[in-house]
């Protein structure tokens, strides 16, 4: 995670996708490093990483990703500083 000068942070909603995919033991290891992340930025000003960003649209392609998996990748997106 960088620090970045966004405001955004993640919702409620998608922190409860996110803590859901987390417990999830059949979730994927892209599906839970994106949740990790939009998780990670509930609280605090950090930004997606390189490593997270492309584990989060990872999910957003796989048409087998829960709507969980999806939120919380989507959250952590958002949250990516754009060069």
């Amino acid at each position: 995670m960088a620090k970045g000068s966004k405001s955004e942070s993640t919702g409620s909603g998608a922190a409860r996708s996110a803590s859901k995919v987390l417990r999830d033991p059949k979730a994927s290891k892209a599906e839970k490093s994106a949740a990790a992340s939009a998780l990670t930025q509930s609280k605090s000003r950090e930004t997606t990483g390189a490593a997270a960003a492309k584990s989060a649209s990872k999910v957003l392609r796989d048409p087998k990703a829960s709507k969980a998996a999806k939120s919380a990748a989507a959250s952590a997106l958002t949250q990516k500083v754009k060069r």
